[in-house]
C-alpha cells in the first residue's frame, strides 16, 4: 500500500492544518450563530397575522432553499461587488463573505426548525399567561421561548455539524480553511491519500466535540420530569414568573 505515514504526520501537526481548522471552527461558529438569529426573526414572521411580513418570510425561505449553497458564495463574493464597487476592498475579506453567504443560506433553514419549534408549543399556554397578566413580549420571552430551546435543541446541533462540513466549500472562494491548505499541500506533493486523512481526522475531531457539546446541552435543558424531579404544574410555574 503506498501511503506514507511520515506525509500523513506531518499533514495532522502541521500549523497550516491546525489554522485552518481553526478558521473552519470560527466561520462555523459565527455563521450559525448569525442563522439562529435570522430564523428566529423569519419563523415569529411567518406565524404574525401580517400578511405581508408572511410573505416576505416565505419568499426569503424559498429563495435560499432552492438555490444551491455554492451558487450562493459566489454570487456573495463575485457578483455583490460587480453591483457594489464599494465592497471592492480589502475589508470585504473572503472569510466576511463565507459568513454572509452561509449565514443567509443557512438561516432560511433554521426558519423552518424554530417554526416547528413554534408550532410545539400548546397555545393554551400562551393564553394561560396572558389571563395572568403577562404582556405578549413576556410570554415570548418566559414561556415560549424556553420550550421552544429545548424543541430546536438536536435539528440546530445537526445544522451546525451540517454547516461545518459545508463551510470547505467557502475553498471556492480563496478562504483559506482546511480544506483549502488540503488542496494546496496535495498541488505540490501529489499525495492525494495522507492530506485527505489528515483533513478527514481533523473534521472527525471537530465533530465528535461538537457532538458531545449537543450532548450536554440536551441533558442541561431536559424536562423537570425526565430529570426525576417530579412534574410541575405549567399554572403554578406561571403564577411564580407573575409574582417576579
Amino acid at each position: 500500500m503506498n501511503f506514507d505515514p511520515t506525509v500523513f504526520w506531518q499533514a495532522l501537526t502541521s500549523d497550516t492544518f491546525r489554522q485552518g481548522a481553526i478558521t473552519a471552527i470560527a466561520l462555523t461558529v459565527v455563521a450559525q450563530l448569525t442563522a439562529v438569529v435570522i430564523g428566529l426573526v423569519l419563523a415569529v414572521m411567518r406565524g404574525s397575522g401580517n400578511r405581508l411580513l408572511r410573505g416576505i418570510s416565505w419568499t426569503y425561505v424559498w429563495i435560499f432553499r432552492a438555490i444551491p449553497t455554492l451558487v450562493q458564495l459566489l454570487f456573495v463574493w463575485n457578483a455583490l461587488p460587480q453591483l457594489f464597487p464599494s465592497l471592492v476592498e480589502s475589508w470585504f475579506s473572503p472569510f466576511l463573505a463565507a459568513w454572509l453567504a452561509l449565514s443567509i443560506n443557512e438561516g432560511a433553514y433554521m426558519a423552518e426548525i424554530v417554526r416547528s419549534g413554534l408550532l410545539a408549543i400548546d397555545e393554551g399556554q400562551q393564553l394561560a399567561a396572558r389571563a395572568l397578566g403577562m404582556t405578549p413580549l413576556s410570554v415570548f420571552r418566559r414561556v415560549v421561548l424556553p420550550q421552544v430551546i429545548r424543541v430546536i435543541i438536536p435539528p440546530t446541533a445537526n445544522e451546525f455539524i451540517t454547516m461545518l462540513k459545508i463551510t470547505s466549500l467557502a475553498s471556492a472562494i480563496s478562504l483559506q480553511e482546511l480544506l483549502t491548505y488540503t488542496q494546496q499541500s496535495i498541488s505540490i506533493t501529489f499525495r492525494f491519500a495522507e492530506y485527505y486523512a489528515a483533513a478527514a481526522i481533523y473534521y472527525l475531531v471537530i465533530v465528535s466535540v461538537f457532538m458531545a457539546f449537543q450532548a450536554w446541552l440536551e441533558r442541561r435543558f431536559l424536562w423537570s420530569s425526565q430529570r426525576g424531579g417530579g412534574e410541575r404544574r405549567f399554572v403554578t410555574a406561571l403564577r411564580g414568573m407573575g409574582a417576579r
